[in-house]
């Protein structure tokens, strides 16, 4: 693994590029940009994930998101989605600019939010000839709709209403205000994805430094509540798509709502058992993502004259 920078318009951002074993500077390979949940950091899931699909022979690149974690932009913390799908569209420029990397066999692996920002730079940005999303995330449509999806979206009037009052008192000077990515506190109303996701991200199991659980409140959620990462699936994605989620869940009508409406070519698969935290460090179920990722992707980011 080494340690990388690479630029994105005037941002600079940080990543950590994995090569396979046994790499050879004069070869030609597959490369994959791995994408980082929401709150997440490269060291995290998408680092495990970057780190085991270079096992299999690809090139991977994991990096933090602009204005987290180690990447530069200003202000720190936020949570901009079209940001974060430019950031993958930046990454695959970078991967382009590696002789070694074939520019026509970049594909894309996002976990949590990270896979639905992952299909949506997919949809537009057709360098990218394949996508897997693990345990899909939606960040627009769960923060209108709720985890479960059972809200209207006009439940999200209030919470806009409160972040435009905090963004007119920070214009007049008050102090930023910050909202965490995952409770802090639980009760016996937390859903259970979020007590694992709170194990997850705020005790030794994967706890990091970059990740500090928090974005900007008024700056992030009028931004996540406006995007829809799937808007106009059904014409523009194109490309081969792999999304796999756990029967157990609550983010799984994500995965099951993009497969009824994609028209190309698509597989589903549905892990018994398996919860949305459980894809990010459970060998069981990374194992089990990884094994499908792997001949999705050597079928479609197969060398030319390697396919059939």
């Amino acid at each position: 693994m080494e340690a990388i920078t690479f630029p994105n318009g005037p941002i600079s951002m940080a990543g950590h590029l994995h090569l396979p074993t046994g790499f050879d500077p004069q070869g030609s390979y597959a490369a994959l940009v791995v994408v980082h949940p929401g709150g997440g950091v490269k060291e995290q899931t998408a680092g495990l994930y970057a780190r085991r699909m270079a096992e299999q022979g690809f090139v991977t690149l994991s990096f933090d998101a602009s204005h987290q974690g180690e990447s530069g932009g200003e202000p720190h913390f936020l949570e901009d989605p079209s940001a974060r799908v430019e950031d993958v569209r930046a990454s695959v420029d970078h991967l382009q600019t590696l002789d070694y990397v074939d520019a026509e066999r970049i594909g894309v692996l996002g976990i949590c939010a990270g896979g639905a920002y992952g299909v949506n730079a997919t949809m537009t940005d057709h360098r990218i000839k394949a996508v897997t999303m693990v345990s899909g995330l939606n960040i627009g449509t769960a923060y209108r709709q709720g985890w479960f999806g059972s809200d209207p979206d006009a439940a999200a009037v209030p919470t806009l209403e409160a972040a435009a009052r905090q963004r007119t008192a920070e214009a007049k000077g008050a102090e930023t205000a910050y909202i965490p990515y995952v409770p802090w506190e639980l009760d016996d109303t937390t859903p259970r994805d979020m007590v694992e996701a709170h194990d997850y991200y705020l005790t030794p199991r994967a706890q990091h430094p970059n990740a500090q659980n928090k974005k900007l409140f008024a700056r992030s959620i009028s931004r996540i509540f406006a995007f829809d990462a799937f808007h106009l699936a059904e014409d523009l994605l194109t490309q081969p798509i792999l999304m796999v989620a756990g029967s157990e869940a609550g983010s799984l009508w994500h995965s099951t709502g993009l497969h009824a409406r994609v028209r190309g070519p698509k597989k589903l698969v549905v892990v018994e058992g398996g919860t949305h935290m459980d894809f990010y460090d459970v060998p069981k179920y990374v194992e089990r993502a990884v094994a499908e990722a792997t001949p999705f992707f050597r079928e479609h980011l197969a060398a030319e004259g390697d396919r059939g």
